[in-house]
């Protein structure tokens, strides 16, 4: 009953609140500013984020679990928030940004937020990650912090591919007998939810860099916990299937502007979603595409998760095959069909 009653609160309270942070915006002119990179083409305020992480921390308080890790998570995740809210007020330094995300991920960290082991599936065998588990989590978690940042370019995009991966996710952790982790998650769910009316095209507001680095650091947190108590080969990869659309995009991002030779860091317009947009899609088919994509891919996780060894394998292998041969058609990849495109429209 806890958990129905925090699921509804958190979801109720995502789309009560949201219209305050309107108004908050617009009063601080926290406002986005359409520019040659951005496709909204009048200023929309950006602090939506707000009633995303209200709804949250509200939701994972009613589910009554007050665990030193539920605890750390909340105090790791409103580092992050923080960190992102004050980047909307005042454009901070990308590298402030990252160090409170790294400060939010050694927190998480120290509460054992961390797969210290994996298991070998084939012979039993534990494989210790010793004092490697720390590095590898803390970029983890930037990683998907920044990842989900960077999908976060079309109306109502970051907020429904994040509300599909945390369902994803609470599926899996549900299989795995991690029942705090897939409350949060369905808290977190219900949370990017309730925001996502105000956020479907046409936007009214965007969530700003406070929501999408949040979403994405207690994703990447609720992964982690889901596989806490060590993984198998096999089983690491699940957080990477649930999480595939803004991990394969930013993949893809550096693959490009290497192959163009271009500075990895360097913004461009050839992501999925801008991709799809050049090909002739509205913005709403856009979006809606991308869903269906996300929850393939949700899908998939989930198969991996409750299968045995080597059928998670065909499908991890298969589903990786298609993400790669898909992006090379698309040109996000190799930059090459967008550059067609370019040229088509020159002549």
């Amino acid at each position: 009953m806890r958990i129905w009653l925090a699921l509804v609160v958190a979801f109720v309270a995502a789309l009560a609140l949201t219209p305050v942070a309107i108004k908050l915006a617009i009063r601080y002119n926290i406002v986005d500013i359409p520019n040659q990179r951005k496709i909204h083409t009048k200023p929309t305020p950006r602090m939506g984020g707000v009633a995303i992480y209200a709804a949250f921390v509200i939701g994972a308080l009613l589910l009554g679990v007050y665990t030193r890790q539920v605890a750390a998570l909340l105090i790791a995740g409103s580092i992050v928030f923080f960190t992102g809210l004050l980047d909307d007020f005042r454009d901070i330094s990308p590298w402030v940004k990252l160090g409170g995300q790294i400060v939010a991920a050694l927190v998480l960290v120290y509460f054992g937020f961390t797969v210290r082991f994996i298991t070998n599936p084939f012979n039993g065998s534990i494989i210790s990650l010793g004092w490697f588990s720390i590095p590898i989590t803390v970029l983890w978690l930037a990683g998907i912090s920044n990842a989900v940042n960077l999908i976060d370019g079309m109306d109502g995009l970051s907020s429904g591919v994040s509300a599909i991966a945390a369902l994803s996710t609470a599926v899996v952790c549900i299989s795995q007998g991690e029942f705090v982790a897939a409350a949060l998650a369905g808290v977190l769910a219900v949370s990017a939810l309730g925001f996502l009316p105000w956020n479907f095209n046409p936007a009214k507001t965007f969530m700003g860099d406070c929501g999408a680095l949040f979403l994405g650091f207690i994703l990447g947190a609720l992964a982690l916990m889901g596989l806490s108590k060590g993984a198998t080969v096999i089983s690491v990869f699940i957080p990477f299937m649930i999480l595939g659309v803004p991990v394969f995009d930013t993949f893809c991002a550096i693959i490009r502007r290497i192959f163009l030779r271009k500075p990895i860091f360097e913004a461009d317009k050839m992501h999925l979603h801008q991709t799809l947009l050049s090909l002739g899609l509205t913005q709403r088919q856009t979006v809606l595409a991308i869903y269906v994509l996300a929850l393939v891919m949700g899908v998939c996780a989930v198969l991996m998760a409750v299968l045995a060894t080597a059928q998670a394998a065909i499908v991890l292998i298969a589903t990786v095959s298609f993400a790669f041969a898909g992006a090379e058609w698309l040109g996000v990849l190799r930059g090459k069909r967008h550059i067609r495109l370019d040229n088509a429209v020159k002549d």
